[in-house]
């Protein structure tokens, strides 16, 4: 039963291994994902030069597979710099901090507010747009500044981006490489990231609030070694009046956006397209607006500020998805015709091959995808690895027969809150330099947190599958 493996299955497996062990030494793992294209390449088709332009082929399918993506990520981050050079950022979130009156209300608000406006803007434009603004009043409600980055932390790179529900960037992703639609990831998702989210944010502040008694965290923080992010000097361009008119005109046009993704049911891409668009319009009429007569050549400064931000995340991205497309049905559009007649991809291959001969449970599934996706998560990204763990957990439903969405949704999340940018203290700088903290000590503090979520939420992820 079950299909005969060949040396391109083998290949596959060892560069899998190593490209984990690689993260797990803090490696880079583009030459090794580069090597291992080339090898498939020349193995199938024993020809050097041809595999050669299959490495340049693989990148190209990669990036066309990723580009609406990466796209939205760029259209998205020149409007926040809009939105920051304007102030309307700050009139956007000032009826908040009116009800931020003690540590309690500002670690919840300011947690749940960067959520919402990280699901639309990304986490990290949406620490600079919030963050500058109500530190301050959080500070003086009586939230140290650790507690204030730990909030805007696990609510944005941690419950936003792990699900990424309006973008759908990670869904895209580990959807792509597991072989299934993104509505099926995220319907998979919604529960894991509800018991991944409430688990980590209340034991983080329960740790916080312990500590405050004791007097162990100091208000302000004091650590200048980060690097931080291009700051936007405000200007005064818009008067008071302008400034309130788009802050709530903004939000109604993206609250639009949600109500035509309900009533057309719009999903994957034609709700990407359809965010990115809003984005485009806003930024467009900001920048006219704003700056006049010198509209024309800010709108392109704005959107060149956003590609380089897009195109800096998604770099490390491309040639790591490269290879794990070749796992599916990527490997016949880049190398060809040149896996068995009887072969459904790669990945597909190797977990019918291990339904064979090892009796794999569901338990053992959910262990093992959420071990990867922490493991994938360790080179700081969060987004480089979840191909991997997209692939892998189409291999263990192959073998149990169920539960590839959920098994997908569940690296997805073991992935983001370690790589994402709770974590890895090299991925907390910009909630970090906002605050003014050593990233070190805040992923200290949601190191616990987060493990004891990964925890519970692979528990039920269990009962779940």
């Amino acid at each position: 039963m079950g299909i005969e493996l060949t040396a391109l299955h083998w290949i596959y497996v060892v560069f899998i291994v190593l490209i984990i062990g690689f993260m797990v030494k803090r490696r880079d793992t583009t030459l090794i994902c580069v090597i291992g294209i080339f090898l498939l390449a020349i193995v199938a088709t024993g020809d050097f030069v041809l595999s050669l332009s299959k490495v340049f082929d693989s990148f190209i399918f990669a990036i066309g597979e990723l580009l609406s993506t990466i796209i939205i990520i760029c259209i998205i981050v020149a409007m926040s710099r809009v939105l920051l050079k304007t102030g309307i950022n700050e009139v956007m979130v000032s009826p908040f901090a009116k009800i931020i009156k003690n540590p309690t209300l500002a670690y919840w608000t300011i947690g749940i507010l960067m959520m919402g406006i990280s699901w639309f803007f990304w986490p990290s434009p949406a620490v600079a747009l919030l963050g500058a603004v109500l530190l301050p009043v959080a500070i003086r409600a009586g939230l140290p500044a650790l507690g204030v980055a730990m909030a805007m932390n696990l609510f944005g790179h941690g419950i936003a981006l792990s699900g990424d529900f309006i973008i759908q960037g990670a869904p895209k992703l580990t959807a792509d490489a597991a072989g299934l639609p993104v509505a099926d990831v995220i319907a998979a998702s919604v529960p894991l990231v509800i018991v991944m989210g409430a688990v980590t944010t209340i034991v983080a502040f329960l740790l916080l609030k312990r500590d405050m008694k004791r007097g162990k965290i100091e208000m302000y923080g004091n650590f200048d070694g980060g690097e931080k992010e291009q700051e936007e000097i405000q200007e005064n361009l818009l008067t008071t009046g302008q400034k309130r008119f788009f802050a709530i005109l903004i939000p109604i046009a993206f609250l639009l956006n949600v109500v035509a993704m309900s009533v057309f049911k719009l999903t994957g891409g034609d709700v990407t397209a359809l965010v990115g668009g809003t984005a485009i319009a806003i930024l467009l009429l900001l920048s006219m607006f704003a700056h006049k007569n010198e509209g024309l050549e800010k709108t392109t400064s704005y959107l060149i500020q956003g590609f380089q931000f897009g195109f800096k995340v998604f770099g490390p991205v491309i040639p790591i998805a490269a290879f794990f497309y070749l796992g599916d049905s990527g490997f016949t559009q880049i190398i060809g015709e040149h896996l068995p007649k009887a072969s459904q991809g790669i990945i597909n291959d190797l977990g019918v091959a291990l339904a064979a001969v090892v009796p794999l449970t569901s338990e053992v599934a959910a262990v093992t995808v959420t071990g990867v996706g922490a493991i994938t998560g360790l080179d700081g990204s969060g987004f480089s690895g979840i191909s991997l763990v997209g692939s892998i957990a189409n291999l263990f439903g192959t073998v149990i027969g169920e539960g590839t969405a959920t098994l997908t949704a569940l690296g997805q999340i073991a992935a983001i809150y370690v790589g994402g940018g709770t974590l890895v203290p090299w991925a907390l700088i910009p909630a970090a330099a906002i605050c003014n903290v050593s990233p070190f000590e805040l992923a200290r503090r949601n190191l616990i947190p987060v493990v004891v979520g990964l925890v519970v939420t692979t528990i039920v992820a269990m009962f779940l599958l």
